[in-house]
């Protein structure tokens, strides 16, 4: 998926050839905003738009803006990776949950 970043906020990024329209939403909060434009720069500014809209909105109603974020993550591993992760997480001295939370958050480090 193709994203677009501002002040921290996610938007996606979709095009719909039928009606010749870049569109997309503001990704991972409570609530729906949606953003369009005719060209990547129409879309790049209408989401800046959006987000500063969310902003002010939640600073006029009083409300704390929010990221839907989950502090917890299911994932699955076939047998062989856990066992490959659970000696790795041993030697480093680290549980298997801490030792997932360090590479993921040292490869999303290294994406952005």
């Amino acid at each position: 998926m193709n994203t677009l970043s501002y002040k921290g906020y996610v938007g996606s990024v979709n095009f719909s050839e039928e009606d010749n329209v870049f569109f997309g939403k503001i990704e991972g909060i409570d609530g729906l905003v949606n953003f369009e434009g005719e060209s990547v720069k129409e879309l790049t500014n209408a989401f800046h738009e959006a987000v500063d809209d969310y902003l002010t909105y939640c600073q006029e109603e009083g409300i704390e803006p929010r990221r839907a974020v989950q502090d917890t993550l299911n994932i699955k591993l076939t047998p062989e990776i856990y066992d490959k992760v659970t000696v790795l997480a041993k030697r480093a001295g680290m549980s298997v949950g801490a030792f997932v939370k360090a590479a993921v958050e040292k490869q999303v480090a290294m994406m952005l």
